[in-house]
């Protein structure tokens, strides 16, 4: 996700996974304090949110940074520019909603 907020459909394209198993993931997230949601009529996004705690919120920028030079990550994020922002979005996903760029990660997380 990085900086942005992703709808769960994208994360279904690129994962290669069902729905159901990436919602039930980012639902242990949420409840972890690691990512916020929010609803938008059938569509959900998810967003990485800034622990409260000074630890947590260290070792997660330490993941953070170390995904961003992490091969596998790299060419998931290239899939994601590619599927919501290309010329050659999946039929599927044509009303999907573009996924949104936040400048500064919130600070709690929202259920």
């Amino acid at each position: 996700m990085g900086d942005r907020e992703v709808c769960v459909c994208f994360f279904v394209e690129i994962l290669k996974t069902s729905q159901p198993k990436i919602s039930r993931h980012l639902a242990y997230l949420r409840r972890a304090g690691i990512v916020s949601s929010r609803r938008d009529g059938k569509w959900m996004h998810y967003r990485i949110t800034e622990p409260g705690d000074v630890t947590a919120k260290r070792v997660l920028d330490d993941v953070r940074s170390w995904l961003q030079t992490d091969a596998v990550m790299a060419r998931e994020r290239e899939r994601l520019e590619v599927i919501c922002c290309g010329t050659k979005t999946p039929v599927r996903l044509l009303q999907a909603p573009q996924p949104i760029v936040y400048t500064r990660t919130p600070a709690r997380a929202r259920s």
